[in-house]
């Protein structure tokens, strides 16, 4: 089990979006403002991160454009409005990665490592060994574990997921406990 207390200001989180941020949206994808609905205290939350991190790091899947069910407009739209509603209350997003293909052989495309190591690039500060990945999906705690980073798994989506799992060092069951676990270290 990893120790949220070995936490200081130099690591970074990485978080995925549906399902961690904002609800999913079952049976399709998040197509467009007026179905992004946050969960609860997320903003407040993001705004906590940025103090006990040195980077936030948003990486999501967004295959629904490759199969013309939104544009990267749309997609730019919710995340501009996501945003402000984050710094509204404090937060900020250091940057938000996105792979578009619907090729798992993409090497943007979680679990391949292809948005972490972008991030490392674009931020030469990123230590992707003092980095967390927080996720919903299995291809979530892939994707950190192939950049080398401590994983941590929300229940929110995926309540039946057998635990404890070699994938995943942590699990909660939605970002505010994750957030409550990490106030308290």
């Amino acid at each position: 089990m990893f120790d949220l207390s070995k936490i200081d200001k130099s690591w970074t989180l990485f978080l995925d979006r549906d399902g961690v941020i904002n609800y999913e949206n079952p049976g399709t994808y998040v197509r467009n403002w007026d179905e992004f609905i946050f969960y609860p205290q997320t903003p407040e939350h993001i705004a906590y991160f940025n103090i006990r991190f040195q980077r936030l790091i948003l990486v999501t899947n967004q295959r629904g454009i490759s199969r013309g069910l939104m544009t990267i407009p749309d997609l730019e739209n919710i995340h501009q409005n996501m945003e402000k509603k984050i710094e509204e209350k404090g937060g900020k997003i250091d940057r938000i990665y996105f792979c578009l293909d619907a090729d798992a052989t993409s090497p943007c495309r979680k679990p391949n490592p292809g948005m972490a190591l972008q991030a490392a690039v674009d931020f030469p500060e990123i230590d992707l060994k003092k980095s967390l990945m927080v996720g919903n999906n299995m291809s979530d705690m892939l994707f950190g574990r192939n950049a080398g980073m401590k994983t941590v798994f929300l229940r929110t989506t995926s309540p039946d997921q057998d635990l404890p799992h070699d994938f995943i060092d942590l699990y909660y069951e939605n970002l505010n406990e994750f957030a409550r676990a990490l106030m308290k270290s």
